[in-house]
């Protein structure tokens, strides 16, 4: 792995978009509450511990970097290339695992559409981003 091959600051930019993009997703007003309702919550949300933040920042950077790395291995620089590996790293690794996981919990398709439709938005940004900037 060259982390010399990584443009870092294209990372930073996928990880602030990942967050603003989640915070749009989840707000009240789009998928809240069919989701919050989806995982058997009901009631208001509380104040969430700030640690799950920092986590989803930590998340956000890995899957950055590992769509950089996936685009490295590919050789491929473009926007298109971008989408595609985005699209078949969220295809192949993440959609399964979270629908195993989310029909495993009870919570069902609805959940899963909602949570694995996220990441495949992040996981196609990622790829145009990194794709496109080099």
């Amino acid at each position: 792995m060259d982390f010399g091959s990584i443009n870092w600051l294209a990372v930073i930019v996928c990880v602030v978009v990942a967050i603003v993009s989640g915070f749009i997703w989840y707000h009240p007003k789009v998928f809240f509450p069919a989701w919050w309702a989806g995982i058997g919550k009901t009631g208001d949300t509380g104040n969430p511990n700030p640690i799950i933040y920092v986590f989803t920042i930590i998340a956000a950077f890995v899957e950055a970097v590992s769509v950089a790395f996936m685009l490295n291995v590919m050789g491929s620089s473009t926007l298109g290339a971008g989408l595609g590996a985005g699209f078949m790293l969220w295809l192949g690794f993440v959609a399964p695992t979270n629908l195993v996981n989310k029909l495993f919990a009870g919570h069902g398709f609805k959940v899963w559409a909602i949570e694995a439709g996220n990441h495949l938005l992040n996981f196609l940004i990622f790829g145009a981003i990194l794709g496109a900037w080099r």
